[in-house]
């Protein structure tokens, strides 16, 4: 390999956007750019947008010859296969061979994983979880992501999709999870959209308590609107970041007993809760752990910009595939 190569482009697909740079190896994004997901019906057509977006930012930075290879961060993505399997929020449906179709449009080789573990790997690449072997990664955005590294090793499982601690069932018969079908997952009562779910329910069965969020009408309140109550002493808007932490909390308890990590690190807009969200999700997760786990394992925030890290994350999965290529070897 030319050892000349000491670039990556980073690619994250989300249900609406596409955003992608160009990253060296300490985590400098030298160019970034983004583009619409859902514009193309067609994977090929997509793909060739992809292209033409990114092939002026390589020529830009000096050429092929410093890239070094391509990481893709995408719902459902099987680092093992490299393909996208049935994601619920793309248009293109079924089984993807999606890093294959990367590397020959780009003549680079290309690795995949869902967009939760690609978050793993550049928190231990580029943020707070550098020199960590044992952490695990909850993204708390619209959904409840995860990514599990043991040994220093992310875990994929014997398929690809291990770590999807979102999905795991937190209250038997709860909620319908209206993507997946299931009943009182994490995801329905912790996520951002879970936020919401829990303020128009207390603000139902506590009618006569007066709330901040009663000025808005439901269609509007969203996890800042709470937060912003919140902030301002709101009891219900309180109780929701309370409620939330509790059941985040117990969560992690099972978590911390499953795998012992050394830090469990927040990432995602929830996040700007900070106090709220953090203090009653460490109390619950103290209060439901064995004795020999007890304050032992940190809750901490990610310190990568938010803006930034898809990108990063992503084009660290070039550096993890060089490792494990050598260690092959």
């Amino acid at each position: 390999m030319n050892t000349l190569q000491t670039l990556a482009i980073g690619i994250d697909i989300g249900g609406t956007n596409t955003v992608f740079g160009i990253v060296d190896a300490r985590g400098e994004i030298l160019y970034k750019g983004a583009l619409s997901t859902g514009k193309h019906e067609n994977i090929e057509d997509y793909i060739d947008e992809l292209y033409e977006a990114i092939k002026p930012a390589i020529d830009q930075v000096g050429g092929k010859d410093l890239i070094r290879g391509i990481g893709i961060g995408a719902p459902n993505g099987n680092f093992y296969k490299g393909t996208i399997e049935h994601a619920a929020n793309l248009k293109w449906k079924g089984i993807i061979p999606f890093a294959e179709m990367i590397s020959e449009k780009f003549d680079l080789p290309a690795a995949l994983t869902n967009d939760a573990n690609a978050a793993a790997v550049g928190e231990m690449t580029y943020g707070v979880a550098k020199g960590m072997k044992d952490f695990i990664m909850i993204t708390l955005g619209t959904g409840v992501g995860s990514g599990i590294v043991a040994n220093g090793q992310l875990i994929y499982g014997h398929d690809g999709f291990a770590g999807e601690l979102g999905h795991n069932i937190v209250i038997p018969n709860g909620r319908l999870h209206e993507g997946t079908g299931l009943r009182g997952s994490l995801e329905t009562y912790c996520s951002a959209t879970g936020v919401r779910r829990n303020a128009l329910e207390m603000l139902e069965d506590h009618a006569k308590v007066d709330s901040l969020l009663r000025q808005f009408d439901p269609a509007d309140i969203d996890s800042k609107v709470v937060y912003d109550c919140a902030i301002q002493g709101d009891p219900i808007a309180l109780r929701v970041f309370e409620f939330t932490g509790e059941i985040l909390g117990r969560a992690f308890a099972n978590f911390v007993m499953f795998s012992s990590p050394e830090a469990i690190i927040l990432f995602g807009g929830l996040c700007k809760a900070g106090d709220l969200i953090l203090k009653p999700t460490k109390e619950n997760m103290e209060s439901h752990l064995l004795p020999i786990f007890k304050n032992k394992v940190k809750i901490i925030f990610s310190q990568l910009n938010e803006s930034e890290a898809a990108i990063l994350g992503a084009s660290a999965l070039v550096w993890e595939l060089r490792k494990s290529v050598s260690t092959d070897n």
